[in-house]
């Protein structure tokens, strides 16, 4: 297999709920207007607490320094395993599930944070620029290694990294088992042709920027567990679009697509508090039991807390699953 690492420098940041309307503007410019911002990689996650925006930095400068916005200190690099030439899997589990061994686990034991990105077409593994070499020893066994630059990929020999570099010799900390939380909502992973991103402007617009306002007339959620999650990214050209159904029913059926089943998915939402970004193992804790069931899970990572996205069918057994690994004493 190979690893690519991908030619963007990016932030992760968060705009908290009442200041989004200082950012109305630069955002819908990212969304519908990348030629004028030249912006490459951009994802935006509404949830309960705040909306997480990952941009490169030519998309970074469109965000204004305000109190209402919160920047992670470091730049992260974005990683792709690319199997047999696709980004993508075949039958098999999909997602961060497929990486879980080979990728998470390795990098949670030398004590790299990492932070999670699925998307429809593929899935995204960032890790902090100061890390690379650490990222590169470790996985350089299994992988492949190539770098992309200016759109070309040149092979990465370890030897081109270890300029300063010790390998962690500590034994990897036990992680913290953090809380669960599943809400009931159903959701869609989708994407369209970014093509007709103008035929859905005011629908997503309305979504992300107003769907937190109630409107006159609409009876209240019949479900108040449900939560508000919604991932919008354009990255590379590709779209790609998170919701649950109760959104996705206002969007036009006819432009946007998913895989052939029209699989729905559940959410394990994971952290009774605010994560942070220095602990290490936390996609671990949840992806390798997932693996070694071989179910198929999309994983989000946001400023606050971190998202997995499991097939409605698997939910049962999943929650069993994660109920059964909180209980065992750690080793």
């Amino acid at each position: 297999m190979d690893l690519h690492i991908l030619d963007h420098r990016l932030r992760v940041t968060s705009i908290c709920k009442n200041g989004l309307v200082n950012f109305t503007h630069p955002l819908i410019k990212l969304i519908f207007l990348r030629k004028r911002t030249r912006c490459k990689f951009f994802s935006l996650t509404e949830t309960p607490e705040n909306f997480t925006v990952v941009l490169d930095e030519e998309g970074f400068k469109e965000l204004q320094p305000s109190e209402h916005l919160q920047v992670e200190g470091s730049v992260w690099l974005p990683l792709n395993v690319i199997s047999n030439g696709n980004a993508s899997s075949s039958s098999q589990a999909v997602g961060v599930t497929k990486i879980a061994k080979s990728v998470i686990a390795p990098l949670a034991q030398q004590h790299v944070s990492v932070f999670m990105l699925s998307t429809y077409q593929t899935d995204f593994i960032l890790v902090r620029e100061k890390d690379l070499a650490v990222v590169i020893h470790t996985l350089e066994e299994e992988f492949n290694i190539y770098r992309e630059v200016g759109g070309e990929y040149s092979a990465v020999l370890s030897q081109d990294v270890r300029n300063g570099f010790q390998k962690n010799g500590k034994e990897a900390p036990q992680p913290t088992v953090h809380p669960v939380l599943i809400p009931p909502n159903q959701f869609c992973v989708m994407s369209l042709d970014p093509d007709t991103l103008p035929a859905i402007a005011t629908t997503l617009i309305d979504v992300l920027f107003y769907s937190s306002s109630p409107k006159e007339g609409a009876l209240p959620s019949q479900d108040l567990d449900c939560i508000k999650f919604f991932s919008f990214s354009l990255i590379d050209g590709y779209v790609s679009l998170v919701m649950d159904t109760e959104a996705q029913r206002q969007f036009p059926a006819d432009l946007l697509f998913t895989s052939s089943s029209g699989e729905l998915w559940r959410m394990v939402r994971i952290g009774g508090q605010p994560l942070g970004f220095d602990e290490c193992g936390i996609v671990a804790q949840i992806s390798q039991p997932l693996a070694d069931s071989d179910i198929s899970a999309y994983y989000i990572s946001t400023f606050s807390f971190d998202h997995a996205l499991v097939p409605e069918e698997d939910i049962v057994s999943v929650t069993e699953m994660l109920q059964q690994h909180r209980k065992e004493p750690a080793c």
